[in-house]
């Protein structure tokens, strides 16, 4: 086993009768985003919660970079920088000081604690805050000081539960690309429901529901598990004719026309943009748009956490 690892054992989460999480088991490695997927309630937050330490586990465990989250929580805990949900902090307090705090709790002393302070106030854009109370921040702020809080003594291992909620979208650009630019070197794990975020961050997705592992695969791999994988989507004058037509060809298995766009499926094993863009040329038809499906994430997430099939 690599020494930069992930490594859950069967790890279980009960609260009486209810089973939060089932005996999951995954492994994650050095370079890896991966991506927890799941609807409300689905397990993700109390995932993440057992990993860091923060709630002990009913039954099973997981390795942190081989230290073991039940027999040796404080070695595991070291590596981990974690944003929890709601990024909770001290309100009281002003952005440096809390930040100062954090450091002087994670080991540094004197000058080094002000200097990783401010490089994670630099870091994460907070130069305007710096001596602001915390609750009188913004959502927005407020979640950028739990993530400098994450990141300040630069962990091997990130878990980060939906680091952009509450960002508007230049600050979610911010935090992506900061995440981006540290995941060569640290193993990552975000907690999301927002499934742009997958596709913008993740190498790697898994999809929990009921507490239990339903799909893991890189965010290419589910979106290539969409019914709409190389369909044909065009917007084209009279489509009720157009359908008529294109359903001959024997290239597509199935034609259907929703909100006035008009989508053609490949059967299996065919290409259709050449032969509809032929035939779109020989019928002569008005077409305002036409397009590849590269797959849709949400019907897949959909099909896989509810059984729907279309």
């Amino acid at each position: 086993m690599n020494d930069l690892c992930i490594e859950a054992r069967a790890l279980s989460k009960h609260y009486g009768g209810l089973v939060a999480v089932d005996e999951l088991s995954f492994e994650v490695g050095a370079g890896e985003v991966l991506g927890f997927l799941g609807p409300n309630g689905a397990g993700k937050s109390t995932t993440m919660k057992m990993l860091t330490g923060f709630l002990a586990p009913t039954s099973g465990t997981a390795l942190v970079n081989g230290h073991d989250i039940v027999e040796d929580s404080l070695a595991a805990r070291r590596s981990i920088g974690y944003l929890p949900e709601g990024a909770p902090s001290y309100g009281e307090m002003t952005v440096r000081r809390f930040l100062e705090f954090i450091a002087r709790a994670r080991g540094f002393e004197g000058k080094s604690a002000i200097t990783s302070a401010g490089a994670a106030i630099e870091r994460l854009n907070l130069d305007r805050v710096p001596e602001q109370t915390i609750e009188t921040l913004s959502k927005g702020f407020k979640r950028r000081v739990g993530l400098a809080q994450a990141i300040i003594h630069d962990p091997s291992v990130l878990i980060l539960d939906e680091p952009t909620d509450g960002l508007d979208p230049n600050q979610k650009h911010e935090v992506r690309h900061l995440i981006r630019d540290m995941s060569s070197e640290k193993i990552i794990v975000i907690s999301t429901h927002l499934l742009e975020e997958v596709d913008a961050l993740c190498n790697r997705a898994m999809i929990i529901s009921d507490g239990r592992l339903l799909v893991d695969d890189t965010p290419q791999g589910l979106i290539a598990r969409s019914r709409y994988h190389d369909a044909i989507t065009l917007v084209v004058e009279q489509p009720e004719k157009a359908a008529s037509v294109l359903s001959e060809l024997p290239q597509a298995r199935k034609v259907e026309l929703r909100e006035g766009e008009l989508t053609v499926f490949p059967a299996d094993g065919k290409k259709l943009f050449e032969v509809i863009s032929d035939t779109v040329r020989e019928n002569n038809w008005q077409v305002s748009e036409l397009r590849l499906e590269a797959g849709r994430l949400d019907e897949v997430f959909r099909q896989v956490t509810q059984g729907e099939v279309s």
